[in-house]
């Protein structure tokens, strides 16, 4: 797989700075890439961003977390976007990942999804200019995203 951009790369950086800060308050962590996610000993991705609440029934073992965390961020490029749109949906789907996010460079959009009793609904998809409601999160300003 060819290397990331860079500006794929800033937007996970800054996602994951920004999530961290939204996450500790509540006395959550935040994680990004690289980092395994053992699910089982199968499916062992690496998201992009990470997220661990308090009580989250992922845990954070010596060198990557052990089982879903409790949200995972994407974001998207040319060469995985159908593999994270597609194979990754469903892999964190069944694990049961809370919320899936998934961020489109190119058009500037997040498609937010959430585990409503094992299977993932759309949320809605947010612009830059647009907030989201978030259970895990609380309010989301999308703007910081980009």
């Amino acid at each position: 797989m060819p290397a990331l951009t860079p500006e794929h790369q800033d937007v996970v950086l800054d996602l994951g700075a920004y999530l961290k800060s939204i996450v500790k308050a509540k006395g959550g962590r935040a994680f990004v890439a690289p980092l395994d996610v053992y699910l089982d000993e199968y499916n062992v991705p690496q998201p992009d961003v990470m997220v661990l609440m308090p009580g989250s029934a992922c845990e954070l073992g010596e060198k990557r977390l052990i089982g879903a965390p409790d949200m995972i961020v994407e974001v998207l490029s040319p060469g995985t976007a159908r593999h994270d749109r597609k194979v990754k949906f469903r892999l964190y789907e069944r694990f049961g990942v809370k919320e899936y996010w998934l961020v489109d460079l190119a058009e500037k959009l997040i498609d937010v999804w959430r585990c409503d009793d094992g299977r993932y609904t759309l949320v809605d998809i947010y612009g830059m200019d647009e907030t989201t409601q978030s259970p895990l999160l609380g309010d989301v300003a999308m703007d910081e995203v980009f």
